[in-house]
């Protein structure tokens, strides 16, 4: 079983001070506090994220504290301030003590820029030491190969710091091009520096209601690619024993792909309920149980307004099998959402649709249906962008494959 341990997260600033590695910070923060870590951010302006994760601040870590903008001032003109090695120490003794209890450090940018190099030489020296936490050197950007930072990086210490490599510590890079651009300047071996990227929350970039958050979460459907969208009622001429059956044939080849179906009990056909009970029946002996999900059985009742945009939200394409229709207005929706549409090619579905839906007839093979789907999404660059910013670079993902691993066994190392 993995232990938990204390992970603290040093950087210059923390949200809400806006910047795109705060975010991350604050991300990191939250990830590990949800895997039970006890967590710190230090920082030299901001707060918590979190209400689990605590925040120690300090002046000495602040790139805008006077006396640090200060000494930046002279050391970007190559000269060393005559108070500089009294700020080494204040931040030596600060960071001792702040990381004394702490099992992992994992310092973002502090040791490949050169915003600070008071923090740097502080950290420098505690990395250093025979004994005291792991510390992770997560580089985001490095000074020394941006031209704009040329001019400000002279020869000798302390500029040397954010170009050579520490012993001891773990470099990661959030790129493979950034962690190529690492191992270059600091002469490290490509493969000592690991690849972590940065992520994406999907419920919260295209903003989600927290209660669809938690819904699609309870159901594991995140990660599920590609999503159709059946927003129609439980009325037989919504002929939803085709999509399922379209759906069996498609996860033959795309074994990720789900179908939600929004449900609402027809409240002029007391035989809906029936009909959702032979719906399931046909989904389990196809085997894709699991993968029909009835979003009116999440709710206990028909799906409000709201969620129903934000599983147009979630939908990589619109499907409609129904034999009859007298509008079509899931077209119109999924057009403003800009989903595919896949359609049966009746009348008021053609009327609305014209010639932007991908036909079918109400009695075609379903294999023939998924072929439809599967080439239209493949050949989709918005899909194919889509599923890998919400696969690969989701937070948990990354999190889960990479993140929790190195921090699990740096606190197993130091604890055992």
């Amino acid at each position: 079983m993995t232990r938990t341990g204390r992970v603290a997260l040093l950087h210059y600033t923390a949200l809400p001070v806006v910047g795109g590695v705060e975010v991350v910070v604050g991300r990191h923060a939250t990830l590990l506090a949800d895997a039970g870590h006890d967590v710190t951010i230090i920082a030299g302006r901001g707060g918590s994220p979190d209400p689990r994760v605590a925040f120690l601040g300090t002046t000495i870590a602040d790139t805008l504290a006077p006396r640090v903008r200060a000494a930046r001032a002279q050391l970007d003109r190559g000269r060393v301030p005559g108070d500089f090695a009294a700020m080494v120490d204040e931040a030596t003794h600060f960071l001792t003590d702040a990381t004394a209890s702490m099992d992992v450090v994992i310092a973002h940018n502090v040791a490949s820029l050169h915003m600070n190099l008071a923090l740097t030489a502080a950290l420098h020296t505690i990395s250093q030491a025979l004994s005291g936490p792991a510390i992770v050197l997560w580089h985001h950007d490095v000074a020394a190969a941006m031209a704009a930072y040329r001019d400000e990086l002279h020869p000798g210490w302390p500029w040397d710091l954010v170009r050579t490599a520490w012993p001891g510590t773990t470099s990661v890079a959030i790129s493979a091009a950034r962690a190529a651009t690492y191992a270059r300047t600091t002469g490290l071996a490509r493969d000592d520096v690991r690849v972590i990227p940065d992520g994406i929350d999907r419920a919260e970039t295209v903003g989600l209601h927290l209660t669809t958050s938690r819904l699609i979460r309870e159901r594991g459907v995140e990660r599920a690619a590609p999503i159709l969208l059946a927003p129609v009622r439980l009325n037989p001429r919504k002929n939803l024993e085709l999509a399922i059956e379209t759906l069996a044939a498609l996860r033959v080849q795309m074994d990720g792909a789900i179908l939600i179906v929004t449900g609402a009990f027809d409240p002029h056909d007391p035989g809906s309920r029936a009909y959702l009970g032979r719906l399931r029946s046909l989904a389990d002996e196809r085997g894709v149980g699991d993968a029909v999900h009835v979003v009116s059985e999440w709710v206990d009742g028909p799906p409000n307004r709201r969620l129903v945009t934000d599983l147009y939200r979630l939908a990589d394409a619109l499907l409609l099998a129904s034999r009859d229709e007298g509008f079509g207005l899931p077209i119109l929706e999924a057009g403003l959402h800009r989903l595919p549409v896949f359609c049966t090619d009746i009348a008021a579905l053609r009327e609305v649709a014209g010639a932007e839906a991908v036909y079918f007839s109400p009695d075609a093979p379903p294999p023939d249906i998924a072929a439809l789907i599967r080439e239209r999404l493949a050949n989709d660059p918005v899909y194919r962008a889509a599923v890998r910013s919400r696969t690969a670079y989701d937070w948990r993902t990354i999190f889960d494959t990479f993140i929790d691993p190195l921090v699990a066994s740096l606190v197993n190392r130091a604890t055992a």
